[in-house]
C-alpha cells in the first residue's frame, strides 16, 4: 500500500511539473479569439505568477513613450491590453516596417498555393528592366533576394522603387543592406495571382484570422494600417506556426526558414524578421556589424516585427507569448528605422512583471 501511494505521489508530482513552463504557462491548448467578435478570453498577471506591483511602471512608461496601444499575449489570451495618448481599442495605426512581415507572410502563402516560387527571378514575375542594373546582374536576383535584404542594390537613394531608382551595388547575394525594394514582392504576388495585392491579401491573410486593416500609399510604399488587436491576431499566427486553430494559413517549413537566420551576412535577418540572440547584426543605413544580440535584455529566442517610430511586435515561443506596442516615436530626438533603445528599456519594464 505504502509503494503504491509512494508511486501515486511521484505520478502527480510529474504531472504538475510537466504542465508548467519557465512562464508558469499550462499546457492548456492555444487559444483563439473568434473571427467577426471582440470576445477575446484573458489571463490575470496573477495566475501567470508574475508580479502585478511592477505593472503600473511599465504602463506609466509605456504612456511616457508615446505609445498609443499596447497589448501582451499568453497562449493567444490577453494578459495586458492598454490605450494611452488618444488611442483606444478601435484607432487605427501604421505598423510602418514591421508590416514587412505581411508581405514576407504573404510571399509564403503563395508559394504553399503553387502561384510562385520564392528561388525563382524577380524578373520571371515583373520582366526585365524592373531595376536600372545591367540585365546578366538584373537576373541574378531572385524574390528570395527581397526578402533577406540581399538584392545587391543601392540602398541610399530613397523610398523610390522605380528602376532608374533601382541600381546596381553588388551581385545578389553578396551584400545585406535594408532596403525598402522588398514592397517589390508585392507586384510579384499581384502578378503571380491575378489579384490586386490587397485583394489576395484580403482573401487569405486578414480575413481568415480576423484581422482588420488596408493598406494606404504613404511616401511612395504601401503601408498597413489597423487596430492594435489586429496585429495582435497576426503574431498570434505567427507564435503558432502558421495556424489558425487548425487552418494552416501559411505553411510551418516556409515560416521555419523565415524566422530563422537567411544568410550569413546578418545573422540576425530572416524573411523581412529581425532574430534576436544572435551573436551579431547589422542595422539598416550602415554595413557595420554590431557585436552581441540584437535585443539583449529579451528573451533570446525572440522573433521581432520592427517598424519605424517604434512598432513592434515581439514574439517569444519560449513563452507562448506576443507582444504588440503601436505609437509615436518612443524618443523623438532619436527617431530611428526600426530597432532603438526602446526596445532594451522596455524590455527591462516587461521582465520586471514576469520575474
Amino acid at each position: 500500500m505504502k509503494t503504491s501511494l509512494y508511486f501515486l505521489m511521484l505520478f502527480l508530482l510529474f504531472l504538475n511539473c510537466a504542465s508548467d513552463d519557465d512562464t508558469n504557462v499550462s499546457v492548456e491548448p492555444m487559444y483563439f479569439p473568434p473571427l467577426n467578435s471582440n470576445l477575446w478570453e484573458t489571463k490575470s498577471v496573477e495566475s501567470l505568477g508574475w508580479n502585478q506591483s511592477a505593472v503600473p511602471d511599465l504602463l506609466n512608461y509605456l504612456e511616457n513613450k508615446n505609445t498609443k496601444g499596447f497589448i501582451i499575449l499568453v497562449n493567444g489570451k490577453i494578459v495586458l491590453e492598454n490605450y494611452f495618448n488618444g488611442h483606444d481599442a478601435s484607432s487605427s495605426w501604421y505598423w510602418a516596417s514591421a508590416g514587412k512581415t505581411l508581405t514576407s507572410t504573404m510571399v509564403g502563402i503563395a508559394e504553399k498555393e503553387g502561384l510562385l516560387n520564392s528561388h525563382a527571378k524577380v524578373s520571371d514575375y515583373l520582366g526585365n528592366g524592373w531595376t536600372a542594373a545591367p540585365l546578366s546582374k538584373e537576373n541574378l536576383i531572385t524574390n528570395r533576394h527581397l526578402l533577406t535584404m540581399t538584392s545587391g542594390l543601392n540602398e541610399t537613394l530613397g523610398n523610390d522603387v522605380s528602376p532608374a531608382n533601382l541600381q546596381f551595388v553588388a551581385d545578389a547575394g553578396t551584400r545585406w543592406a535594408y532596403h525598402n525594394v522588398y514592397v517589390k514582392l508585392q507586384e510579384v504576388v499581384a502578378q503571380a495571382t491575378g489579384q490586386t495585392w490587397s485583394a489576395y491579401f484580403n482573401s487569405r491573410l486578414r480575413d481568415r484570422i480576423g484581422m482588420t486593416g488596408t493598406w494606404i500609399a504613404n511616401d511612395g510604399l504601401s503601408v498597413f494600417y489597423s487596430n492594435t488587436r489586429s496585429m495582435a491576431r497576426f503574431g498570434l499566427l505567427m507564435l503558432n506556426k502558421g495556424k489558425w486553430e487548425t487552418n494552416v494559413i501559411v505553411p510551418e517549413s516556409y515560416l521555419t526558414n523565415a524566422m530563422t537566420t537567411s544568410q550569413e551576412i546578418n545573422k540576425a535577418y530572416g524573411y523581412l524578421w529581425w532574430l534576436n540572440g544572435k551573436d551579431s547584426f547589422k542595422l539598416p543605413q550602415t554595413q557595420f556589424h554590431f557585436q552581441g544580440s540584437l535585443i539583449p535584455n529579451a528573451p533570446i529566442d525572440m522573433i521581432c516585427a520592427l517598424g519605424k517610430n517604434d512598432q513592434k511586435i515581439y514574439i517569444i515561443p519560449s513563452k507562448k507569448m506576443v507582444v504588440i506596442r503601436l505609437g509615436q516615436v518612443a524618443n523623438p530626438e532619436n527617431p530611428t528605422f526600426g530597432l532603438s533603445g526602446f526596445d532594451n528599456d522596455l524590455w527591462v519594464k516587461i521582465n520586471a512583471i514576469m520575474n
